[in-house]
């Protein structure tokens, strides 16, 4: 998921840690604590004890342990095993392992993807019979 310029994981909120505000950073950012406020880094890992309550902003988050809020990524979302996430997803890719539980909506349209499906209109997949 990582690219090559991304593995370096610059900030690390520990086990015993708990941030309340916003938190921007440029690089990885590890939770292993609990952060409430916005997020904003280029890559979010969430570990097994970690919990985040409010909205992220990302290139890409792996999720191990809780998110309470709204997941925005250009590249990808993964909910691993133990994840629980209660919000909406917006991301081009999004992988759910067995086990994680999630809640919530997900959107993958791209902004490049024409507009064809509205809030609360389902476009149907099978053709119908016009004039039945």
């Amino acid at each position: 998921m990582f690219g090559k310029d991304s593995r370096t994981l610059e900030t690390i909120v520990g086990n015993d840690t708990r941030i309340v505000g916003k938190v921007s950073v440029k690089g990885t950012i590890r939770v292993d604590g609990i952060l409430e406020g916005d997020v904003q880094a280029d890559w979010v890992v969430v570990g097994e004890t970690g919990k985040i309550r409010g909205n992220i902003r990302t290139r890409g988050i792996v999720v191990g342990g809780s998110v309470e809020g709204n997941i925005e990524a250009t590249e990808a979302v993964e909910l691993r095993e133990k994840a629980s996430m209660v919000g909406e997803i917006h991301a081009p890719k999004l992988g759910i392992s067995e086990g994680a539980v999630f809640d919530g909506r997900v959107r993958m349209k791209t902004d490049a993807e024409p507009a064809g499906i509205q809030d609360g209109n389902v476009r149907s997949l099978i053709p119908t019979k016009t004039g039945a």
